[in-house]
């Protein structure tokens, strides 16, 4: 298992805070279909910092997300799903973030049940797109004016939207509120570890 010595060797070496201000680590556990290899839990306080404890996999251990396990945030990662380190290492970091803002006693956490009856349709997704095109035209302009332009732009669809799909706005709010910073922990992480050079990280990113 290489990539779980190394990920404990970069996760202590790391600066977290590199990626975000006060970034603090959670317990973390990758796994694989037999095993869960659980890292840095008050339950196993007694194992060196770079050491895992062994546990035989159950359905706790199903996705890539925070749990609670044994009362504390765990963020878990499926081992099975990820060919490249930069891959594996950067979605880890985006699930402790989330155990950080758990923690940190984040409230913003939009309700789920929303997301089941988001309005999918041909004309949101659309402008949607086009917002976050927008957004990140404009994140790259270095013409001040060009990049007003694009912002304004963005404001002008997001305020279009808005009138249609109402309620649901404020939960895509709470998307980007909760999962905004975590998407950037993960690119900075990816970013660190990719043989590819910053931009063309971001860009390949912005078409997912």
């Amino acid at each position: 298992m290489p990539h779980l010595d190394r990920i404990a060797e970069d996760l202590v070496k790391a600066k977290l805070e590199n990626y975000w201000p006060g970034f603090e680590l959670v317990a973390y556990a990758l796994y694989d279909k037999s095993n869960v290899y659980l890292f840095n839990h008050p339950k196993f306080s007694n194992n060196p910092p770079c050491t895992y404890h062994i546990l035989k996999w159950d359905v706790q251990f199903t996705a890539d997300t925070i749990i609670m396990y044994e009362e504390y945030p765990t963020a878990i990662v499926n081992m099975d799903c990820y060919e490249e380190y930069e891959d594996l290492y950067s979605m880890l970091v985006h699930e402790l973030f989330h155990g950080y803002q758990f923690i940190k006693e984040e409230k913003r956490f939009p309700d789920e049940m929303m997301g089941i009856t988001y309005p999918l349709s041909k004309e949101n997704v659309e402008l949607r797109n086009q917002e976050r095109t927008n957004l990140y035209r404009a994140l790259l302009e270095n013409n001040l004016i060009k990049k007003k332009q694009y912002l304004n732009a963005f404001i002008g669809l997001r305020e279009k939207r808005a009138g249609k799909i109402e309620e649901y706005l404020t939960y895509e709010k709470l998307i980007e509120t909760i999962e905004g910073p975590a998407w950037y922990v993960e690119l900075r992480a990816y970013s660190e570890k990719s043989p590819l050079d910053y931009h063309s990280v971001l860009k390949s990113m912005h078409n997912t």
